[in-house]
């Protein structure tokens, strides 16, 4: 496979991380979200790049019920007025909310507000999920709810799988200034929708990649570096690359894990975990953390991709020794750090009692198709495997096991 490289650079470290970028963001993995083909295939090629640099690898399945949900078709929002049929676009002006019935076939109802009295067999426009009680509509016999929902720079609602329980009525989030237009069409009586939401809850089997470079000798420092690779999957016809999030966290991971491995002195830990499921509720890290020996160091990377003003840190844990070692390490590599909230794996880490940090470098097109790895910038994929691997390195030197 013929992979572009940015740069003039062919050999070194960038290119090591841009083709894995470039590879995991391809047609071939399909978004990669937990328990999909794609994703499993991900994980299958991640373990294999891993034994290719040294590391012992395992592949430790586990089970993600409830937490997924899925759509089984593309779902269909159309505006009927008295001039004519608008179709609208599925992640464009509107997208599935999750706590959606699942609604497979299309349903048409005349548009009206909510509290308008006038619910039965409508599609209710509602200003938030709150404000409209789904169990009284649901009673009243709407035939679903429409809420807002607001939209990235770039016109896109971004995907998002894990949520709450589904209700008893289908719901979908529109565009927030077509939702303005609707209710005010709603107040009318010409208006009318026709709409499906095919989305349901599913249970998967998710997959992590464990890569172990060396173990520790007793009373030795140890490392776990993490990162997830599952994506929130494509749509049907539309792709979702999730090259920053996190393929340019996976890439970061691996090449500091590649450089450590031939620099550590004997005797200390160093091990890997690239995470699936993190898109679902971090239920992979979940699965992992209870397994991982008590004072391991775990730096968890989600995001690599564009690097501004500072990179994202929140630590968890026992993790002051740790959060030193990296504050030091931004300063002598060159990467201001800020202090900043990073929900992902990194919480569950800490929730086990480890010293744990979460480090974020950016996300352009977060969960939409335009997350392409021609966003992910070199630099700061150079930047972010530089303070990790500065990070240990100080380690090594400071602290005591």
């Amino acid at each position: 496979m013929s992979l572009p490289i940015a740069g003039p650079e062919t050999t070194g470290p960038a290119h090591r991380m841009r083709e894995m970028v470039v590879r995991l963001a391809a047609d071939e993995f399909a978004g990669r979200r937990v328990g999909s083909a794609g994703g499993r295939a991900a994980a299958r090629w991640l373990a294999e790049q891993l034994r290719s640099v040294g590391a012992q690898v395992r592949l430790d399945e586990f089970t993600v019920t409830g937490a997924v949900k899925e759509l089984s078709a593309p779902p269909v929002l159309i505006w009927h007025q008295e001039f004519g049929d608008t179709d609208l676009v599925h992640r464009r002006d509107f997208a599935e909310h999750l706590a959606s019935a699942h609604l497979p076939t299309v349903r048409k109802g005349q548009l009206t507000l909510a509290g308008s009295g006038k619910e039965r067999g409508a599609w209710v426009v509602a200003e938030t999920l709150g404000t409209a009680s789904l169990p009284h509509l649901f009673a009243a016999g709407a035939a679903g709810l429409l809420v807002p929902r607001g939209a990235d720079d770039a016109g896109w609602m971004p995907k998002m799988i894990a949520g709450p329980a589904a209700g008893p009525l289908p719901v979908l989030s529109v565009r927030t200034d077509l939702h303005t237009q609707l209710a005010a069409s709603a107040e009318g009586s010409g208006s009318w929708v026709s709409a499906s939401v095919p989305v349901k809850s599913v249970e998967v089997n998710g997959i992590n990649v464990h890569g172990v470079f060396r173990e520790p000798e007793p009373g030795a420092l140890s490392v776990l570096l993490a990162a997830h690779f599952d994506g929130v999957g494509d749509d049907a016809g539309l792709r979702h690359p999730a090259a920053a999030d996190n393929a340019s966290g996976v890439a970061v991971i691996v090449e500091a894990a590649q450089q450590l491995h031939h620099t550590l002195p004997p005797g200390m830990g160093l091990a890997v975990a690239l995470l699936d499921a993190e898109e679902a509720g971090a239920h992979g890290s979940a699965h992992h953390a209870p397994q991982v020996p008590a004072g391991t160091l775990v730096i968890n990377m989600d995001g690599a991709a564009q690097l501004h003003q500072a990179a994202a840190v929140e630590a968890g844990g026992p993790a002051h020794a740790l959060l030193a070692a990296l504050d030091q390490a931004g300063r002598l590599a060159g990467v201001p750090l800020r202090a900043q909230a990073m929900p992902s794996d990194n919480r569950r880490y800490a929730a086990a009692g480890l010293a744990a940090v979460g480090i974020g470098m950016g996300m352009p097109g977060y969960q939409t198709p335009a997350e392409t790895a021609d966003r992910v910038e070199d630099s700061t994929l150079l930047a972010a495997a530089a303070l990790i691997t500065t990070t240990v390195t100080i380690l090594r030197e400071h602290v005591k096991v």
